[in-house]
């Protein structure tokens, strides 16, 4: 509640195309499983979009601190994990900056495995610069997430839903998800958000075949 009273909270949402994502994945999963043994979800190739957009718009990896902006150098992302008794909790994958999809995925899968155990330390819950929920994997279209005090910013992808969409005047069914972002407007503008909103939309649709995950 901490974050709805006190901080001027602005949102924003815009749609993206994965379809070249899905199917990327899909490509994937099954070698990935056999090789790493973990599954590869959607979230690592939503994060490494994230993470790209943040190096670009740096404001928005930060925390607000005794009336100041503090910039954050390293990138530590926080994940919305769900746990027992309908709690969430925001375990940090360090220095995302420096991980690839494979060892974001990877990281990923102890953390939610060692929540969802209860056997997480306190230091895998703290100095996380933005934050990230997967809010798509329990079926919402839409959502204005809380902000996590105190980051600037927390970024929701949503279900994803075929859908029929014009390309070059010709209709397409294609995958579409929309992306929500939540900001504190003491840190941040629309017009900043705005622009990191649609960098992280350039690299998820930039995904194809070639895209190398390691």
């Amino acid at each position: 509640m901490q974050s709805i009273s006190e901080n001027p909270r602005a949102w924003m949402m815009i749609e993206v195309d994965v379809s070249n994502l899905v199917a990327l994945r899909q490509e994937l999963k099954d070698d990935f499983m056999h090789r790493e043994g973990v599954p590869l979800s959607l979230s690592p190739f939503v994060m490494k979009p994230i993470v790209n957009a943040l190096k670009e718009f740096p404001v928005l990896n930060s925390t607000w601190h005794s009336g100041s902006i503090l910039v954050k150098k390293d990138i530590n992302l926080s994940i919305v994990v769900a746990i027992a008794n309908d709690t969430v909790v925001t375990p940090v994958i360090y220095h995302a900056d420096r991980k690839s999809i494979a060892g974001i995925a990877i990281e990923l899968y102890e953390l939610v495995n060692r929540a969802r155990r209860n056997s997480l330390l306190p230091t895998d819950l703290v100095e996380g610069s933005f934050t990230f929920s997967n809010t798509g994997s329990v079926g919402s279209l839409l959502s204005c997430p809380i902000n996590n005090n105190p980051q600037a910013a927390i970024l929701t992808f949503e279900s994803i839903v075929r859908k029929p969409v014009v390309i070059q005047e010709m209709i397409a069914i294609r995958s579409i998800a929309n992306l929500c972002l939540s900001y504190d407007h003491r840190m941040v503008d629309g017009l900043i958000c705005s622009r990191f909103m649609q960098r992280v939309k350039y690299y998820l649709e930039k995904y194809d075949q070639e895209t190398i995950i390691y």
